[in-house]
């Protein structure tokens, strides 16, 4: 599966959005990852819907928008009228995430579920099937620039596990603390789509950061009876 990154505008500048976006599009991203941050969820506050609505105008790029607020039922359709193309909303912030992936189609866009790096498997599990995205933090959320919570990989890798058993389709997204180094990690385990800020905003050739990440592509074998 070729990997896809999503250079999140949480690193960017933000005083000069559309071409910070251009940049890393004409540089190879397929994914803008939009952090929406309300400041109850997660302690700082970032953007809104006005926001993608903007960015939606100046990008044919895929505009992943990843909700760190409460009752994110609240705010799907504002997201999905303002031109998003995913909305991942994080389990632990609804009662109802079932209905939350509903509603999400409903409004046309494809749905993610989003996981903090204290937040089991078992969480999502009954959801895989209707998802069309995981979304494993390997930081915790809240703040741009963090380390890599290394102890994720299994979490990931047993995720993979989980979708193949179900013979479904669903991306694995992984966010926090990606770089040229972590992504071979997060590759091998089996996550397809990456999230990488500072490591992409922060470098002197961002193509050249951009493909860095991205790396060879790995190829999961396959086998029916793995003594793993």
């Amino acid at each position: 599966m070729a990997t896809i990154i999503a250079p999140s505008i949480l690193s960017a500048d933000f005083a000069h959005l559309a071409d910070e976006i251009k940049k890393v599009t004409d540089a190879g991203a397929e994914y803008v990852h939009v952090d929406v941050m309300d400041g109850t969820f997660v302690p700082e506050i970032t953007i809104g819907a006005g926001v993608v609505k903007s960015l939606r105008k100046v990008t044919d790029a895929v505009l992943d928008v990843h909700l760190m607020v409460e009752h994110p039922e609240t705010q799907l359709e504002s997201f999905a009228q303002a031109g998003a193309d995913i909305i991942t909303f994080h389990v632990e912030a609804t009662r109802h995430p079932h209905r939350v992936i509903q509603k999400i189609h409903e409004l046309g866009c494809k749905a993610g579920v989003a996981l903090n790096p204290g937040t089991s498997l078992s969480a999502v599990e009954e959801l895989i099937e209707e998802a069309d995205m995981i979304l494993i933090m390997t930081v915790n959320p809240g703040y741009g620039g963090q380390k890599f919570i290394e102890s994720m990989l299994g979490k990931i890798h047993m995720l993979y596990h989980m979708i193949e058993e179900m013979e479904t389709e669903c991306d694995i997204e992984v966010d926090g603390g990606i770089n040229a180094q972590t992504s071979v990690d997060v590759r091998e385990a089996g996550a397809n789509i990456l999230v990488a800020g500072s490591a992409v905003y922060g470098a002197a050739d961002v193509a050249q950061a951009i493909k860095n990440i991205r790396g060879k592509e790995i190829f999961h074998h396959h086998h029916e009876d793995d003594d793993e």
